[in-house]
């Protein structure tokens, strides 16, 4: 398969890096490892931050914004996104999106939510990743130009070091001295084919990798697999070490990971005790509407210190009527799970959230790899930090995807050199009848990664997720070169090459900044704060 740009992921970054490529009459094919509409994006409750009100101004949400990156956000970048936030809920209402509006009123109905100084959040109820991902893939269906590849997995990216690697070709030729990114073998999961996907740019907006943890927001799909393809490729990686704990999902036995959202806490919710006391006074002058990462560690402490389960979510002093119509998802899955919310408290516990490191980019989604582009939970731009301001998530997503789709015009015209290229080579793998190998391996990283690199963590817990998952990733790397591939297989590699990059950006960072805190180096460092950046030594 041959085109212009191929799309790995379909939610707001893949979208908005897709849309106007599509429109401006380029041939683009999206890989998505479901159904389309199956992405983070979908399952994002609070919203979208951005710009709208007079009350509001770019500086203070570039100043809010600052404040709970801790002191690791590239001011640059979070400027120039802040500053397009306008320009980007314009294209998406431009799609057909529909945010609310405000009772008898023309104005959106914005809200707030923890870490914001002011109410900057647009949203459809709560359901707002929903709404998103109807508008933007309605918008897409219009374009014939647009091949959707639903339960196709990327497998790995091809680049022009990878090809010299397999030494097919004139016997004569020089190595490229260059790596551009060529395409990817992607995996059809219906009948078990590689087929060989060639393009002119490729983009990385495949989500996040939360799932790497026993607890976690995220839906299945949310496995690593752009970091993890773009760091064997040979891409930089940065700052895996900062992961979001969002602090209020669901605490049931039957409800997985539902999130509880921010939101709440944003229209007057209160964190309380078994007992009904509040707690999160004791912790920040902002309680309840302090950044994700204070309230997670917050949450984190009582439950060691109680030995309870979970902490509570009280919304009973709000308007029944108000819960409702504001809330109406949340409201009726929990009382799907006998919780009503008008009534109780709701049992909450914190879970692994967002990643906020990633491929190593700049403000246009370019990566160290030429034609390589990334956006969304696989970025790492630096408009994030050291932690994520809650609903910047989409807005990044939005923008960085489409200014990374403006770079891409550049590699459109510029012939590939895929001289030596060969389809997908299974070798002598044939089909496992040992599943059982990749179940016990993912269990066993999930729960490791929860146990020893959580929200609180220390050098002896690290060293010693490290170890394991160096025997761990050599099993799986034996398996994975004699059994043939699966999209079960696939992801599996890549939660484990996600694992040991978040341990070892860990292990690096000698201090507590944002989501990463260690008893062993409890406080910031003195100096200028650093990025934490891995380079891969080899680039095959």
């Amino acid at each position: 398969m041959e085109c212009d740009a191929l799309v790995v992921g379909s939610g707001i970054s893949a979208l908005a890096y897709a849309l106007p490529i599509a429109e401006a009459g380029r041939r683009v094919v999206i890989v998505t490892k479901r159904e389309a509409d199956e992405a983070n994006t979908r399952y994002a409750q609070g919203g979208i931050a951005a710009v709208l009100s007079p009350e509001d101004s770019v500086e203070s949400h570039v100043q809010d914004t600052l404040k709970a990156g801790a002191g690791l956000c590239h001011p640059e970048v979070v400027s120039t996104i802040v500053q397009e936030s306008r320009a980007a809920i314009d294209r998406l209402i431009g799609y057909g999106v529909q945010f609310d509006r405000r009772d008898g009123d023309s104005a959106y109905d914005l809200t707030r939510e923890g870490g914001h100084s002011q109410r900057r959040v647009l949203h459809a109820g709560d359901i707002t990743g929903t709404e998103v991902m109807r508008g933007m893939l309605s918008a897409l269906e219009q374009l014939p130009n647009v091949t959707i590849l639903e339960q196709h997995c990327a497998v790995d990216l091809l680049t022009e070091r990878r090809l010299d690697a397999l030494r097919v070709g004139p016997a004569h030729r020089a190595p490229r001295t260059s790596n551009r990114c060529l395409g990817a073998y992607v995996l059809d999961v219906s009948t078990g084919q590689v087929i060989t996907v060639l393009a002119k740019a490729v983009m990385l907006g495949a989500g996040g990798a939360s799932k790497v943890y026993l607890y976690t927001s995220n839906p299945d799909v949310a496995t690593g697999d752009g970091v993890a393809m773009a760091w064997r490729a040979g891409a930089e990686v940065a700052n895996m070490e900062f992961i979001q704990f969002h602090p209020t999902c669901l605490f049931h036995p039957k409800a997985k990971s539902f999130l509880i959202s921010e939101a709440l806490r944003g229209e007057g919710g209160r964190l309380v005790r078994e007992d009904g006391s509040r707690f999160m006074p004791n912790y920040d002058p902002q309680a309840e509407l302090a950044p994700r990462d204070i309230v997670a560690r917050a949450i984190d402490s009582e439950l060691k210190r109680t030995g309870n389960d979970c902490v509570f979510l009280d919304m009973t002093h709000l308007d029944a009527g108000f819960l409702e119509k504001r809330f109406p998802n949340i409201h009726e899955t929990c009382l799907g799970f006998g919780v009503d919310m008008r009534k109780e408290p709701i049992p909450v516990v914190p879970a692994a959230h967002y990643v906020c490191g990633g491929v190593r980019c700049n403000v246009d989604g370019e990566t160290s790899i030429p034609g390589l582009f990334v956006a969304g939970e696989v970025a790492c731009s630096g408009m994030h930090g050291a932690n994520r301001l809650a609903s910047n998530s989409l807005l990044e997503g939005a923008v960085l995807g489409h200014r990374a789709a403006a770079a891409s015009k550049a590699f459109f015209d510029a012939p590939l050199d895929a001289e030596g290229l060969v389809d997908w080579q299974p070798g002598r793998a044939v089909p496992s009848d040992e599943l059982v190998v990749i179940t016990q391996c993912w269990d066993e990283i999930r729960r490791l990664m929860w146990n020893y690199v959580g929200i609180v963590r220390s050098d002896r817990r690290l060293l010693r997720a490290r170890n394991r998952l160096q025997l761990i990733s050599e099993e799986i790397r034996e398996y994975y070169w004699n059994a043939t591939v699966s999209r079960d297989l696939v992801e599996l590699r890549n939660i484990s090459s996600v694992a040991e990059l978040i341990v070892d950006c860990a292990l690096r960072r000698k201090e507590s900044r944002g989501l990463h805190f260690t008893l062993d180096y409890p406080e910031l460092s003195s100096g200028h704060p650093q990025d934490t950046i891995l380079r891969r030594a080899d680039l095959i």
